[in-house]
C-alpha cells in the first residue's frame, strides 16, 4: 500500500516545478528590462537582509514581500511600458530572495522551505493574473482610481490565497486544525500584511510614473513600520521572559522539579491549538500554565515533588487561590489570574484554558512519577478519571497531541 504524500510536500513540489519552469523560460528568452529587473532584485535582496531572525513570524521580511508583489504588478517604468513576463518575475524574486537569505542561512535563521514555497506560489499567482492581460492591452482602458483599485484587489486576493496556503501548510506539517489556523492568518492580514499590500501597490504605480527612483522613497515607510513592529515584538518577548523567570521561582525554591512549568506550558499550548484556541487565547494559556504552581510559594511545608494532582480538592483549591492572588500582584493580564484560580474547580465550571492546565499538569506529574512507562500509565489514569476529575475532550486532545507531536515532551526532566 503506497502512502500519499503530505500536503506540504505537494506544495513544495509545485513551487519547485513553477520555479524551474520559470527559470528555464527566462534563460531561453533572456532577461527583459535588465535595469528594472536588477533594481527590483536588489530591493528584494535588501528586504531579505532585514529579515527578522526567527522564522516562525508570519511576515518576517515585509520589504521583500512588498517589492516582489510590486514587480509582479509592474506595467511600466517612467512612462514607458515594460516587456517582462510572469516567468521573469518569479525568477528574479526567487534569485534575489535566495541571495538575500545567505547571511541568515549561515547563522541558522534563514527562511524555511514553507516560506520560500509561499513566496514563489503567491508571486507567481499575482504575476500570472496580471502580466499576460497587461501585455495584451486588457487594462489600457483602466486609468486613475480604477487602475489603482485593480492592483489593490489583486493584492488582496493574493493575501487571501497566501493565508489559505499558510494555514494548509501548518495543518499538514503540525496537525493543527485548519479552521482556527486560517482564522489567525486572516486576522494577521490587517496588520503588517496591509502595509505590505499598500506599499506593493504604491510602488508599482509610482515606478510606472516617475521611474525606479520611487523604490527607495516608498521603501522608507515600510522599513519604519517594520522597525516599530520589531520593537513591539521585543517588548512582548521581554514580557514573556519576565513571566517565565517568575514561574521559575518555585523551581529555584525547591517546590517543583526543574523544567516542570516549561513542559506544562509547551504541552498546554499544543493541546490548546488542537482544540482551536486563537493566538491571543494561546498566549494567555501559556502564561497561566507557566504560573500555575506559583501558589506553592505560600506553603510552609512544600508538597513532595510539587505534585498537587494527588492532593485533596480543598487543598488544591487553596493553593490555586493563593496562586491567583500572587499573579494579580504581578500586573499580568487578569485572565491569567482567573485561570490559575480556577484550575482546581470541577471541570464543568472551568473555562477551557483552566481545563487544559489542570489535565496537562496532572499528566506531567503522573508521567514523571511512573518511570519508563509513566506516560502511557498517566494517560490511562486521566482517561479513567475524565468523567469526574478531568474534561474528556481535553484528555482526548492530549492523547492526539502526544501521538503526533512527541517533541513537546522531549525536554529532559529534572
Amino acid at each position: 500500500m503506497t502512502q500519499r504524500p503530505r500536503l506540504h510536500t505537494v506544495v513544495h513540489g509545485a513551487a519547485a516545478v513553477l520555479a524551474g519552469g520559470c527559470l528555464g523560460a527566462t534563460l531561453w528568452n533572456g532577461v527583459e528590462d535588465r535595469g528594472t529587473a536588477l533594481a527590483f532584485g536588489v530591493l528584494v535582496a535588501v528586504g531579505e537582509l532585514t529579515r527578522r531572525g526567527r522564522t516562525h513570524i508570519r511576515q518576517a521580511a515585509p520589504l521583500a514581500a512588498a517589492g516582489s508583489l510590486a514587480y509582479a504588478l509592474l506595467g511600466g517604468g517612467g512612462g514607458h511600458p515594460t516587456a517582462h513576463g510572469a516567468a521573469q518575475v518569479v525568477t528574479v524574486v526567487l534569485a534575489a530572495s535566495l541571495l538575500g537569505s545567505v547571511p541568515h542561512v549561515g547563522r541558522g535563521h534563514g527562511p524555511t522551505l514553507d516560506h520560500l514555497a509561499r513566496r514563489v506560489l503567491t508571486v507567481g499567482f499575482v504575476a500570472v493574473c496580471f502580466q499576460p492581460l497587461y501585455h495584451r492591452g486588457a487594462f489600457d482602458a483602466w486609468g486613475g482610481p480604477a487602475y489603482a483599485l485593480l492592483l489593490l484587489s489583486l493584492l488582496s486576493l493574493t493575501a487571501l490565497c497566501d493565508a489559505v496556503l499558510a494555514a494548509a501548510l501548518a495543518h499538514s506539517r503540525h496537525g493543527w486544525p485548519f479552521g482556527p489556523v486560517l482564522r489567525d492568518e486572516l486576522r494577521a492580514v490587517p496588520g503588517i500584511g496591509a502595509a505590505v499590500i499598500a506599499t506593493g501597490a504604491v510602488m508599482a504605480l509610482a515606478v510606472a510614473v516617475v521611474g525606479l527612483w520611487a523604490l527607495p522613497v516608498f521603501s522608507v515607510p515600510l522599513l519604519l513600520a517594520q522597525l516599530s513592529h520589531r520593537r513591539y515584538a521585543a517588548v512582548r518577548a521581554t514580557y514573556r521572559q519576565t513571566i517565565a523567570s517568575l514561574a521559575r521561582a518555585t523551581e529555584i525554591a525547591g517546590y517543583t522539579p526543574a523544567g516542570h512549568a516549561r513542559r506544562v506550558a509547551a504541552l498546554s499550548q499544543a493541546v490548546g491549538r488542537d482544540l482551536g484556541l486563537t493566538e491571543p487565547e494561546l498566549t494567555v494559556l501559556e502564561y497561566a500554565a507557566l504560573m500555575h504552581d506559583i501558589g506553592q510559594l505560600s506553603l510552609v511545608d512544600p508538597v513532595p515533588a510539587g505534585a498537587t494532582a494527588g492532593l485533596p480538592r480543598t487543598e488544591q483549591r487553596r493553593i490555586a487561590l493563593l496562586g491567583g492572588a500572587v499573579v494579580r500582584q504581578t500586573g499580568v493580564d487578569p485572565q491569567v489570574a482567573r485561570i490559575v484560580e480556577q484550575q482546581a474547580d470541577p471541570h464543568r465550571d472551568q473555562p477551557l484554558a483552566a481545563r487544559i492546565v489542570r489535565a496537562v499538569n496532572a499528566y506531567e506529574e503522573k508521567s514523571r512519577e511512573g518511570g519508563p512507562g509513566g506516560p502511557l500509565t498517566a494517560l490511562e489514569e486521566l482517561r479513567l478519571g475524565a468523567a469526574g476529575e478531568y474534561a474528556p475532550e481535553v484528555v482526548e486532545s492530549l492523547a492526539r497531541v502526544l501521538s503526533r507531536n512527541t517533541e513537546v515532551m522531549r525536554e529532559p526532566r529534572g
